[in-house]
């Protein structure tokens, strides 16, 4: 399989974009269904102020810990042998309808401005529930050809509600591994996320939100929104265990393994700590939106800080460097001491952000980094901006000029290179639309 490699297929590549272009949905009839009648305007964000101070870098800081490979292994020789993506998309179970045959409901949680060049919705029994999306990333971020083996891939990541639904699944976090081969027929297949524990010979699920996710190498990394110390968990695509248990319990059973029904768990491999303690207005942020950035060198993973829509507290946005060693590829870049330290920071007056990309333009000066943000009244369309250090753009629709035109609670960021796509979630739908278009709302 390949997927270490970084070797180019220019020619599928180009063949892929015009067939896109061929094929993407205009998407007329989902617009004519959201009104454009928007009675707020956001504030402006205004520029990005630089971080550079210790004390706000310092916060920033982050302390690795890597679950012990014996620990992994021993999961692994009581599970049996781990198998990679290829075997759970070839198990896909569930398929993505296109915008059309979708719902009024869900082709209204879609952006007003850009307006989304592909969408599709989920299978209705996973939105019916208190599971929601949140985080996306492709094999557009996983290596940069596009691809993950011999798979054009995403993967959604789903939280689940921690006050409703079954006591068994409260605050749970899931990920679809959609198959994109083609287009117009997307397939997933879910799995969900788990903690080693007792030195690998039992397992628990993940009991965290799920905001953000960047797929690097064979490596997820996943934000954590448990309130604690930990910021980020990684995770391992070439360590997906089966279950062999079709059980309401999570963890060794009798007879087997269980996951509350899922076929295929992933464990994490280790995870990253804030190193000054637990998120706090006056301390580190807690953990939201993640992004990958190939602009920097070495690669680099974005950052924004989770804050209420509408509130006083203003987010940090901020970026680590990943590892340029071999051995340790997909991990962030360490001290001696695993320490691993913000490359860069800024903080921004927008608050609510869920989603957050950099892009730096051919000939441009600065990146520019994009955000979106949920609206204050936590109802209806959230706000898309682009902002750098000298100033910010918005996103426009309707008679009225709003700035409420972006996706109905809108998830995280990915790009896709091949493409020239940003790929999102809103709350009822995954969509995709060009970041030229993007950017021509936003000039």
């Amino acid at each position: 399989m390949k997927h270490r490699g970084r070797h180019r297929r220019r020619r599928r590549g180009a063949a892929l974009r015009a067939a896109l272009t061929g094929t993407a949905l205009a998407l007329t009839a989902a617009a004519t269904l959201i009104s454009t009648s928007q009675a707020e305007v956001g504030e402006d964000p205004g520029g990005l102020k630089p971080l550079t101070s210790a004390a706000d870098t310092g916060r920033l800081r982050l302390q690795e810990h890597l679950v012990p490979a014996r620990t992994l292994d021993r999961l692994a020789a009581g599970m049996g042998r781990p198998v990679g993506v290829d075997a759970v998309l070839r198990d896909a179970d569930r398929g993505l309808r296109e915008a059309a045959d979708c719902s009024a409901d869900d082709r209204e949680s879609l952006p007003v401005a850009p307006a989304a060049g592909r969408a599709y919705c989920w299978d209705p029994a996973d939105t019916a529930g208190a599971w929601r999306p949140a985080a996306v990333t492709t094999s557009g971020d996983a290596d940069d050809d596009g691809a993950y083996g011999s798979h054009r891939v995403v993967l959604a990541g789903w939280s689940h509600s921690p006050t409703s639904g079954r006591p068994g699944e409260r605050g749970l976090a899931r990920v679809a591994f959609v198959d994109a081969d083609d287009p117009a027929h997307l397939a997933y297949r879910w799995a969900l996320l788990v903690l080693p524990v007792d030195g690998g010979r039992d397992y628990r699920g993940l009991a965290s939100g799920v905001s953000g996710m960047v797929w690097y190498g064979n490596k997820l990394l996943v934000t954590a929104e448990s309130g604690g110390a930990d910021a980020l968990y990684v995770y391992d695509l070439d360590r997906i265990q089966r279950t062999t248990v079709d059980g309401p319990a999570i963890g060794r059973v009798p007879g087997g393994w269980s996951a509350d029904g899922y076929r295929y768990v992933l464990p994490a491999i280790g995870s990253y700590r804030f190193a000054a303690g637990r998120c706090a207005p006056s301390g580190p942020p807690c953990p939201g939106t993640l992004a990958l950035d190939r602009g920097t060198a070495p690669d680099s993973l974005v950052a924004a800080e989770r804050t209420a829509p509408g509130g006083d507290r203003r987010a940090r946005l901020w970026r680590y460097a990943f590892s340029g060693d071999p051995a340790r590829a997909g991990l962030l870049a360490t001290d001696a001491a695993g320490r691993a330290s913000a490359a860069e920071a800024y903080r921004t007056r927008a608050s609510g952000i869920r989603g957050v990309l950099v892009y730096r333009k051919p000939g441009a000066d600065r990146a520019s980094w994009y955000v979106g943000r949920l609206p204050g009244t936590r109802d209806g369309h959230g706000e898309l901006w682009r902002q750098d250090t000298a100033g910010a753009r918005a996103a426009h629709c309707g008679a009225d000029a709003s700035d409420r035109c972006w996706a109905r609670e809108a998830g995280s960021f990915s790009y896709w290179p091949q493409t020239g796509e940003l790929w999102s979630l809103s709350d009822r739908m995954l969509f995709a639309l060009p970041l030229a278009g993007l950017d021509r709302s936003l000039d």
